[in-house]
């Protein structure tokens, strides 16, 4: 009885979910109905408007998301022409052409209206209408401008993954329309299945070092196919992670801030939605760089096996006889003397002395039991071990500057890092910009484009508030607990700290008292 009602609860809970997710497939039959026997008294019957649907939303896609541009219906029409063309021999004039290609696109983009059915929710006893559309417009320089739908993409992609591109930027151009959709429990799906395709690509890596491993050719093919297809990808993936990352911080601070307006009291709603998307991107931004990491280490290694097996195929092996008959016909036998003189060189192995057996026979093994003296030594509790040491280091250094740079923000409401370095040398003297400690620092202030001081006291989300927090005195944190600073880049500005060494210089940054 229990099972049933389980049964019965799992059915009503989840109409309404379920029915959101097949509403993106709604308007595909809809179009498939839509046919052209009505039109033109069915002198266009033989089109296929399923085809054309899917292959209008691959056109989409690409000039969206891959070109970044939106579409004016001129373009759509030149693209759509083009492909009845070539695909139905289609031969009419140029006004029959543009007007089946309006029919078309107006059919596709249901006459800039919604695609709407009506299903009934069983939870809330009433009915519910869902809306989908593949293809949105909106004004642009003057003009009206096309554009493809979170919905339209998703779809497309849940038919087949596209051929000729890769399927982790494919999914990271829905997670973009997601994030903007403001739809972060949909975008935590989607990073789910980019994570999963990382794991695939890690995966087939190591199938390609293990083929390696047992047949050089076939593992250099699987090798050609796995950069071909997979390594090639890996800097258009990176600047998608870096695209999708900022605009997660942007909604992350538009939360936080409260400036957004209406954005910002949605976004508030869904602030464990969108902390929980960054952790997971964050996640699988770190294995896709450990990915790349292995790949290039995979390069390497495949280099060497490679070049191991072509020495071993082209080691000649030495022929006498041939050697003779060529020596006997330019008839030069003194050549033949530095081919055997190798042969006549003394013996240079080591064997075993008989003498030796004698000496084996008459050894003594002495069997007497010494006793061994145990030294009792106290642990030694203030021990530390040479990484402790390191992170007890890094710990006071970051929190000196830290606190300094705090310091002196509440005092200039505004300082430079130029002016910033200045004064740490002043303070900790010129072996500063020396010490690995001071770079490791800076760049994980500039992780974050806002410090609040109230709010790092109560909950560290970094490491380096973590370890700052750890260190500072009770004075101190009553000192700084109402400074609030952003970090600005100032891409224009380099600064060279140590002078004539360029390994040392970083970018500008700015500190301003908010």
């Amino acid at each position: 009885m229990s099972a049933n009602h389980v049964m019965i609860n799992d059915i009503i809970e989840d109409q309404s979910a379920r029915m959101s997710n097949l509403r993106k497939y709604y308007p595909f039959f809809c179009l498939m109905d839509t046919a052209f026997s009505q039109y033109k008294e069915g002198r266009y019957q033989r089109l296929d408007m399923g085809y054309l649907t899917l292959a209008s939303l691959r056109f989409f896609i690409n000039e969206n998301n891959f070109n970044e541009r939106d579409i004016s219906f001129e373009q759509y029409e030149e693209f759509i022409i083009h492909l009845l063309r070539r695909d139905y021999d289609f031969k009419e004039t140029s006004d029959e052409e543009h007007e089946l290609a309006l029919y078309i696109f107006d059919k596709l983009n249901n006459s800039g209206k919604a695609f709407e059915f009506t299903f009934y929710d069983p939870e809330l006893k009433q009915n519910k209408t869902a809306r989908v559309k593949y293809i949105e417009s909106r004004i642009s320089e003057g003009e009206v401008r096309y554009y493809i739908t979170s919905e339209g993409i998703e779809f497309y992609l849940d038919t087949k993954e596209m051929k000729d591109e890769s399927r982790i930027s494919v999914q990271q151009l829905l997670l973009g329309k997601l994030i903007k959709a403001k739809n972060f429990k949909g975008g935590v799906e989607v990073v789910k299945r980019i994570n999963s395709e990382v794991s695939k690509l890690s995966l087939k890596k190591q199938e390609v070092l293990h083929i390696l491993s047992i047949d050089v050719f076939a593992g250099a093919r699987a090798l050609e196919e796995y950069m071909d297809t997979a390594a090639k990808w890996f800097k258009e993936e990176q600047k998608l992670f870096t695209k999708n990352k900022k605009l997660i911080e942007q909604a992350i601070k538009t939360a936080e801030t409260g400036k957004g307006g209406e954005d910002s009291k949605s976004l508030m709603g869904s602030f464990d939605d969108i902390e929980l998307l960054d952790t997971e991107l964050k996640k699988t931004i770190k294995k896709h760089s450990d990915l790349i990491g292995e790949t290039v280490a995979l390069q390497g290694a495949a280099d060497k096996i490679i070049g191991r097996a072509k020495l071993r195929r082209l080691k000649s092996v030495f022929d006498f006889r041939d050697t003779m008959l060529k020596i006997k016909g330019i008839n030069e036998p003194d050549i033949f003397g530095h081919i055997l003189a190798p042969y006549f060189l003394p013996k240079l192995e080591k064997s075993f002395s008989l003498k030796q057996i004698d000496n084996l026979l008459t050894y003594r093994q002495d069997l007497s039991d010494k006793a061994e003296k145990v030294i009792k030594e106290e642990a030694d509790i203030d021990f530390k071990y040479e990484d402790e040491l390191v992170d007890m280091r890094i710990a006071t250094n970051f929190s000196l500057m830290f606190c300094e740079l705090l310091k002196r923000v509440s005092k200039k409401k505004e300082i430079s890092l130029r002016e910033l370095n200045g004064i740490y040398e002043i303070k900790f003297g010129n072996e500063i910009f020396k010490n690995g400690d001071y770079y490791s620092f800076i760049a994980h202030l500039a992780g974050k484009e806002i410090y609040d001081m109230k709010k790092i006291l109560e909950k560290q989300d970094t490491f380096l508030e973590g370890i700052v927090v750890e260190k500072m005195t009770d004075a101190e944190k009553r000192e700084f607990s109402d400074i609030c600073f952003t970090v600005n880049y100032e891409p224009d500005e380099v600064i060279n700290p140590i002078k004539d060494k360029t390994n040392t210089e970083i970018t500008g940054l700015t500190f301003h008292l908010a």
